[in-house]
């Protein structure tokens, strides 16, 4: 005898979890999911159409096309809920997350460093920091379906860039440092912070800048070396720094004026390029 659906009425042997469905969702657990008791039917169209197949991790969605070679990283259900939360869902899209004339200056147009900014004024807000944090969530609105995104290439290999401005803080003009690692097409990792000390030149901001991103590196080493699953991590890291004072200061023992009140620690960067680690 034939009976229509049986799978759906045995107890599942696995464990199986989900999302909770909408209109479904249980106040004060929102952020929990649910476990299956039993199977449940779901269309073909969603595990079929296209060549894209998706799973959440820790909130991150992560796409895998085979046909293309491609891996994306998504947040754009975590982006959905900030904007929920805040009651901005259906807000303006914006273009930017900053704009020319706004009281925080800023240089570059990227949420790590606006979020970075912002975050300097956690404990007192005022209304342009809410008005600042609104303009960062209306871009994340237009370009919630924006995801990092890795590709198949025949040579892996981890790269990093580091930048620093200088004296941009106007409150104590200190210096914000950023570094970025790439492989396979996309960021593995990334930071934008300001600057414990006031850099006295920019050789010495973009060289500080250089010592997060070394000391970063030397971490990354370790632990794709662990991984085994990049064979040129044993080899130097390519960096690469935009000042060429910067550069030629980390390739020779010289001191100038210029140089010899710099903290002992940032000298770390000149010993990993003479050690061939960088």
């Amino acid at each position: 005898m034939d009976v229509k659906t049986a799978f759906l009425n045995g107890d599942l042997s696995e464990e199986v979890y989900m999302s909770q469905p909408e209109g479904f969702k249980e106040n004060g657990k929102e952020n929990m999911v649910c476990r299956l008791k039993r199977s449940i039917m779901v269309s073909s169209k969603l595990l079929t159409s296209g060549s894209w197949r998706s799973i959440f991790v820790l909130g991150i969605e992560i796409y895998r096309d085979r046909s293309r070679n491609l891996l994306g990283l998504s947040q754009k259900a975590y982006i959905n809920r900030v904007l929920k939360r805040f009651n901005m869902q259906t807000c303006k899209a914006g273009d930017v997350p900053v704009v020319k004339g706004d009281k925080l200056i800023c240089t570059r147009l990227d949420i790590t460093f606006i979020v970075n900014v912002l975050g300097r004024y956690l404990s007192n807000p005022g209304h342009d920091h809410w008005v600042a944090a609104k303009k960062v969530m209306r871009y994340l609105q237009r370009t919630k379906d924006f995801m990092l995104v890795y590709r198949r290439v025949d040579n892996l290999e981890v790269v990093g860039y580091s930048d620093s401005d200088f004296g941009g803080c106007s409150d104590d003009r200190k210096s914000t440092s950023g570094y970025i690692f790439m492989l396979a097409g996309g960021a593995i990792s990334w930071k934008s912070v300001k600057q414990s000390l006031i850099a006295s030149s920019t050789m010495h901001a973009e060289f500080v800048a250089c010592y997060g991103l070394s000391s970063q590196a030397v971490w990354l080493r370790n632990l794709i070396s662990e991984l085994q699953v990049v064979d040129s991590i044993f080899r130097p890291i390519v960096i690469y720094c935009d000042n060429n004072a910067a550069v030629f200061y980390s390739k020779n023992n010289k001191i100038s004026t210029g140089s010899k009140h710099m903290e002992i620690k940032y000298l770390t960067v000149k010993d990993l390029v003479k050690k061939e680690i960088l």
